[in-house]
């Protein structure tokens, strides 16, 4: 981490509150993060410049947009320049940040989105962090900058985004569910566990959300388990966790929601061929 600290420092400057800032006249910075031990928070902030939080290994959620996100390995995060967020991570991990110039390529995401990363995304960041800070402008170190902004623009964006409510009821909601994802409570029970009505929580959720009590716990499951996936678990002890009643019914739902089973999910990310011990494929 102190190398990445001593790299970050040549090219950012480091302001109050988390917030970081180019120092450098490019259209585009990088620089590789690694981390042994312990972890990282930030408080919320914002900054000019656009950003692009890439991870090799490890697990990073980031909250912004009234959102909060799950980055799993192979995925990032993009965070358009003045976006409020707050970031959390914790060792082993392994990625690389991008800060970019706000008006440096159209057709880049106008709102804070999960992305996939294809093999090519991945090296055209490996070999920018690799070049020097002030790398040229013209040549070789250009069209590699183009490259990945057009890379970014076609990328796709993932299912990693939980809506997070503003109201403080529900967010004593959401609070209580992650906290024991396990309990499959009516939405009912958990209407008068915070003092309102069934249809109330409901309409506030829609609201707040755009989601249903239903499917927007399904999305908590689905975010929760990509953090517990990311970590190591085994499938049948995150279906444990999140109280399916089988392995089985938690690949479906998982299935049905991101295309593959989870063992396969997350093998392709991590790189692996062989499926993880007692998963289904």
């Amino acid at each position: 981490m102190a190398e990445a600290m001593e790299s970050l420092s040549r090219r950012f400057a480091f302001e109050d509150r988390g917030r970081w800032r180019s120092t450098l006249a490019r259209p585009a910075n990088a620089v590789g993060l690694s981390m042994v031990t312990g972890g990282l928070e930030s408080e919320f902030h914002s900054h000019r410049e656009s950003q692009l939080f890439f991870l090799e290994r490890g697990e990073v959620t980031c909250e912004a947009s009234n959102a909060l996100w799950i980055i799993p390995p192979r995925s990032a995060l993009w965070i358009p320049g003045g976006v409020l967020h707050k970031i959390r991570g914790r060792a082993p991990l392994e990625g690389y940040g991008v800060f970019m110039e706000p008006d440096a390529a159209p057709n880049l995401p106008a709102e804070c989105c999960a992305v996939s990363v294809t093999p090519l995304f991945r090296e055209l960041l490996v070999r920018l962090a690799a070049r020097p800070a002030l790398y040229d402008l013209d040549g070789p170190d250009a069209r590699l900058v183009a490259v990945l902004f057009d890379e970014l623009a076609a990328a796709t964006i993932e299912k990693h985004r939980l809506p997070m409510p503003a109201d403080q009821r529900l967010r004593k909601l959401v609070d209580a569910m992650a906290e024991n994802p396990a309990d499959g409570a009516t939405m009912g029970t958990w209407a008068r566990r915070i003092g309102v009505g069934e249809r109330t929580l409901n309409r506030l959720l829609v609201r707040e959300t755009g989601l249903s009590f239903g499917r927007w716990r399904q999305q908590l499951h689905i975010v929760l388990a990509l953090q517990r996936l990311s970590r190591g678990a085994s499938v049948q002890s995150v279906a444990s966790d999140l109280g399916y009643e089988s392995a089985s019914s938690f690949v479906t739902m998982f299935r049905k929601a991101l295309g593959a089973s989870p063992a396969r999910y997350m093998a392709r990310r991590l790189g692996r061929l062989t499926l993880d011990q007692g998963a289904q494929p």
